[in-house]
């Protein structure tokens, strides 16, 4: 019967890289379905169109092995229908923003070996932390909702999932060699090992370096610096494979781990009027992304209150480094005929923090005035007082320059286990579980910079700076427990060309917080004493009460802990109808939910801990999507119509200055539109895809926006009005031919306009329009041309390749947080310019 053969063809596709197209061993063992044999199984230059329950888009190994090589996995799906991103660099080393269907970073489940890659507290997505994309076999992006057993609190809609190659069974090698502008070098080898055991066990190694510097304009600028090596990004995974009999049954074991030393930069004020330097360029000659000159200054005077150097202070001159890395079990046993049992255990761990500087006080700070006799240390006022000399010029006077990041790490273990019972040919059940337990350690140690600004340790953490009395000053401090049990089934039944697929999960949340400082600012300052208890003794008794509201006074909040709970049920049901053998429909309804992140829950800590304004609640979408799928071997093409229903649409934006999230609450957005794509061969020498989607969201309320002198509140104007940030449309495509050795690729995409604000009005400031209220649209072309070198004798996994990113040098506004004002402008990177990179891949 068809369904018993698609079955082994499933179980087959676990042993046959590119087979999988789900997150996790036990959704890719259960969707079966999207593994089919003949003309409908091909793909058409490295995209797929799977006949899933969902909206679906996959690429290849063959589509992305023509982009840039280490280019992050999030800038290659840019070339999928319904996703917009705009890397920060060409290379994909420096970061960048990504929206799905206006899932904005946050809200989009990413997943790696079924491994959840959303930061634990903010749920932020880092581009530049990606897999080597040598090693993805492939990525499919869901566009409006997640899978049913996805272990993450930032499932709002849309999932990306990469899965890495399994190792060959043969020896070979790999070594790829990338030169380009900027200084740009990148060298990545790996080794398969071939089946080196009896029992069928192989294995990979792989290793990459990469770096480049930060600086695209004229250096030779008097007021510009020019910072070599600005980005350097080293990477190693490995991962061995052991099949158990010949059913599909394995154990896999993968390690990752990456490393990455940038600075921020390319990034400025929204704003054209030119009352301010720094503001968005208008030409590409004033396009530059240099570091401003800072005026160095050693002077150690004893008995002088000397000032504090301006090294280290410019917002690009500031470092962002990381240090991940995981550990991935897959594996799946069949227990008897027809149940079978998938098990991914997990372990990450983050240590990373986002630069900025603070001018330290070597003095004592007097928290009662009046008094006169309560001189402390304590960073407070954000500010840190020592009470000690820093300078070793003999006094304690002076104020001194101090790198002061914000400082995380995280741990964090996790679980996916299901179990599928196969009923009979045409009906299939599975219950799955999913835990996860991430210990989110959140600091603001300070540490020491040298005289150009440069950090003597990017992490200070290492060795944090103390006070005269031994404590260690910090911004913040606080340790979170997030944790996720989750229980939920599945059911698949085929009724002739009608397939159904139902499943649903219930999700409990629970975060326990813990804050040793106490709370200053609804956006999240704090003043923090470390274990001097009479200095926060003596802070809360100077400041007693805060007004939390219009008439509203309650008392500062000390130290504390508070747990919040969510649970949520979030069901999933789709269906497909086959037409034909290559024309089908789907359908589909999910439920998605984003429970508070730590970030605000800390916010909300300003607030005593039994009002509403202390316990924000999760927010919930209601996805729905449906369309018609064409598949053969020269076309897979999808067109799909999806409308989400968002409610308590809690929005952040992120100030880089005070390096504070600023939250809002839009209440329900409504949002809708389109996606389509088609990739036609029609020789196999020749392949064209193109693509589109069109997004409008709809806003329905008025949203508070604070209180006036008397206390009344004030709204902004958003009802009816689109979410900032996201573009009303993407259209795009590639072509690609071959000719003999010669193979010639290129591809264009142009992303459209996108609001700067949720009520869609002009920037302004002190009365003058400084920039309007969309930022432009912009087209990116980007070209690639390979020449093998077979005829030379080298093998026909050897070649050269051209990329050339941003053909004509199109200068636009790259990424940016919406936000809510009309009277601020946000920091945008700066669009990277046009991009030589030239390529030799050896392979055998």
């Amino acid at each position: 019967m068809r369904m018993t053969f698609l079955t082994g063809v499933a179980f087959a596709a676990l042993t046959v890289p590119g087979a999988a197209l789900a997150q996790s061993t036990g959704s890719v063992d259960f969707d079966n379905e999207i593994v089919v044999t003949g003309e409908r199984a091909s793909d058409v230059g490295g995209v797929k169109v799977p006949d899933t329950t969902k909206a679906k888009a996959v690429l290849t190994q063959e589509f992305i092995e023509r982009q840039v090589p280490g280019q992050t996995v999030n800038d290659i799906i840019n070339m999928v229908p319904g996703v917009s991103f705009q890397n920060n660099d060409p290379f994909g080393s420096a970061g960048g923003k990504m929206y799905i269907r206006g899932f904005d970073n946050s809200r989009i489940n990413q997943t790696f070996d079924g491994v959840p890659l959303n930061d634990s507290g903010n749920y932020a997505l880092y581009s530049n932390q990606q897999l080597d994309p040598e090693l993805i076999e492939q990525v499919n992006v869901n566009l409006g909702s997640t899978d049913v057993d996805s272990p993450t609190a930032a499932a709002s809609g849309s999932t990306v999932n990469y899965r890495t190659r399994n190792p060959s069974e043969e020896f070979g090698a790999k070594l790829v060699g990338s030169v380009g502008d900027f200084s740009f070098f990148r060298i990545f080898g790996m080794v398969d090992t071939g089946v080196f055991t009896p029992w069928g066990t192989r294995a990979f190694f792989s290793a990459s370096s990469a770096t480049n510097d930060t600086v695209y304009g004229n250096v030779d600028q008097p007021t510009f610096k020019s910072r070599k090596g600005g980005i350097n990004k080293q990477q190693y995974n490995a991962k061995i494979y052991q099949p158990l009999g010949n059913n599909g049954d394995f154990v896999s074991v993968a390690g990752h781990y990456n490393e990455n030393r940038n600075n921020f930069f390319g990034s400025v004020s929204l704003r054209t009027d030119r009352a301010v330097p720094g503001g968005f360029p208008q030409t590409r000659d004033a396009r530059d992304y240099g570091i401003a000159r800072c005026q160095i200054n050693n002077t150690a005077t004893p008995g002088v209150a000397d000032a504090a150097n301006s090294c280290g202070s410019a917002f690009d001159e500031r470092f962002n480094p990381s240090n991940t890395g995981n550990i991935r079990i897959n594996s799946r046993f069949t227990l008897t005929d027809g149940l079978v049992l998938t098990v991914d255990p997990s372990y990450q761990y983050t240590k990373a923090n986002g630069g900025g500087t603070v001018v330290a006080q070597e003095g004592f700070r007097d928290v009662d005035p009046g008094a006169g006799t309560s001189l402390q240390t304590g960073y407070m006022s954000g500010a840190p007082y020592f009470g000690r000399d820093l300078n070793r010029d003999g006094d304690i006077l002076d104020t001194v320059r101090l790198l002061a990041p914000s400082q995380t790490q995280t741990h964090r273990y996790g679980l996916i286990a299901g179990l599928r019972y196969e009923i009979n040919a045409d009906h299939t059940l599975r219950a799955f579980y999913s835990y996860e337990r991430a210990r989110h350690r959140q600091t603001g140690q300070v540490g020491r910079l040298k005289a150009d600004g440069s950090p003597v340790d990017v992490f200070p953490v290492n060795d944090p700076m103390v006070d005269v009395n031994g404590n260690v000053l910090q911004k913040r401090d606080r340790k979170s427990i997030a944790s996720l049990n989750m229980f939920g089934g599945e059911y698949r039944g085929e009724f002739g060309a009608l397939t159904v697929q139902v499943g649903g999960a219930y999700k409990m949340f629970k975060r326990d917080l813990n804050n040793y400082c106490a709370t200053s600012s609804v956006t999240g300052f704090v003043e923090c004493f470390g274990t001097n208890d009479a200095g926060l003794a003596a802070w809360l008794a100077a400041n007693p009460t805060v007004t939390t509201g219009p008439g509203v006074i309650s008392p500062v909040q000390g130290p504390q802990q508070r747990i919040r709970k969510y649970n949520k049920f979030t069901p999933n049901a789709g269906v497909t109808f086959d037409f034909t053998n290559a024309l089908s429909m789907f359908a589909n309804y999910s439920k998605g939910v984003q429970v508070p992140g730590t970030d605000n829950l800390y916010n909300a800590f300003y607030f005593p801990a039994n009002t509403p304004s202390a316990n924000p609640v999760p927010e919930t979408t209601d996805n729905f999507d449906g369309g018609l799928r064409y598949r053969s071997s020269k076309v897979q093409a999808q067109l799909g119509l999806w409308y989400t229903i968002f409610k308590n649409r809690l929005a952040s934006s992120f100030d880089p200055e005070t390096e504070r999230n600023v939250y809002r609450n839009l209440g329900r957005v409504d949002k809708y539109g389109i996606d389509a794509s088609i990739a036609y061969q029609p020789i196999p020498e020749f392949q064209i895809y193109v693509f589109g989607s069109y997004l409008k969201s709809k806003i329905k309320d008025d949203v508070l926006n604070g209180t006036d002198a008397n206390g009344d509140p004030i709204f902004a104007l958003t009802e009816g009005k689109r979410e900032s940030g996201s573009p009303v449309y993407t259209i795009g495509g590639r072509a690609q031919g071959r000719l003999g050795p010669i193979e010639l690729g290129a591809q264009v995409k142009r992303t459209g306009q996108r609001y700067v604000n949720d009520q869609n009005l002009p920037l302004t400031i002190g009365g003058v329009e400084v920039y309007g209220a969309k930022a432009p649209a912009y087209t990116l072309v980007d070209l690639d041309a390979r020449v093998g070198l077979d005829w030379a004798g080298l093998g026909d996994k050897t070649y050269l390749q051209l990329n050339v990113v941003n053909l004509f040098d199109k200068l636009y506004v790259g990424g940016f947080d919406g936000q809510l004002a009309v009277n601020t402008a946000p920091n945008v990177q700066i669009g990277s310019p046009r991009t030589f990179i030239g390529s030799i891949v050896v392979s055998f």
